[in-house]
């Protein structure tokens, strides 16, 4: 249990040092006296998105095996491919 810990808290460490997300961040400071309150709640919530995003892959990947990557990529497929017969 305590590995899996670990891996989390690594994951998630790796996500806030991401170098994409690093350059978001650093957008996001330049931006702040030049966008307006509009612009700067989408700047913001774009960086979130893509921090939590980030986040939840290498999370994911720190928590499954291969297998079970792939596993789950073809179950998405699958449920994706029913939703667009439904459509």
């Amino acid at each position: 249990m305590s590995a899996t810990a670990l891996a989390i808290a690594e994951a998630s460490k790796q996500a806030v040092y991401d170098e994409d997300v690093l350059d978001m961040a650093r957008d996001l400071v330049d931006a702040r006296n030049i966008a307006d309150d509009d612009q700067m709640i989408k700047i913001l919530w774009h960086y979130s998105a893509h921090l939590a995003a980030v986040t939840a892959n290498l999370v994911t990947c720190a928590l499954l095996t291969e297998q079970q990557m792939t596993d789950m990529m073809s179950e998405i497929s699958e449920l994706e491919e029913l939703g667009k017969e439904m459509e």
